[in-house]
């Protein structure tokens, strides 16, 4: 069974509760072991600006706000033989254990990976 890191945990910081507790039971139940980048929970408009310049994200911040700035989504990445990976096979284990613990929580969650105009497959919202 995987843990979370003090800074995964820290990059948890003012996400909402129910998506903070289904991260925290989906990496006991992953194959695949996660964490959260230091952008991957709460943004403030400033910060989703800064990854919208950099292209890393279609919000910019302001006139399109992304759900991170409510604090109802949270990017994550896989970790793999002792590094980061983003590659799909990795982050489609982290989604299936993502989605199983959002089941058993009962939290309607969206994936990006299914998302229909673009995929973003680090990417999960808390919808409702």
């Amino acid at each position: 069974m995987f843990k979370l890191s003090k800074s995964s945990l820290r990059n948890l910081d003012s996400v909402h509760p129910e998506l903070v507790d289904v991260v925290k039971l989906a990496i006991q139940i992953t194959k695949v072991d996660f964490g959260i980048p230091s952008t991957g929970g709460y943004r403030t408009a400033e910060a989703q600006h800064k990854l919208f310049l950099d292209g890393k994200s279609k919000a910019d911040g302001y006139t399109n706000k992304s759900y991170h700035q409510t604090g109802n989504a949270v990017d994550v990445f896989a970790y793999v033989d002792c590094k980061a990976s983003w590659q799909p096979e990795h982050l489609s284990q982290v989604a299936c254990a993502m989605l199983e613990a959002a089941i058993r929580l009962d939290v309607n969650l969206r994936w990006g990976g299914h998302f229909k105009s673009f995929i973003d497959m680090p990417h999960f919202e808390r919808i409702g």
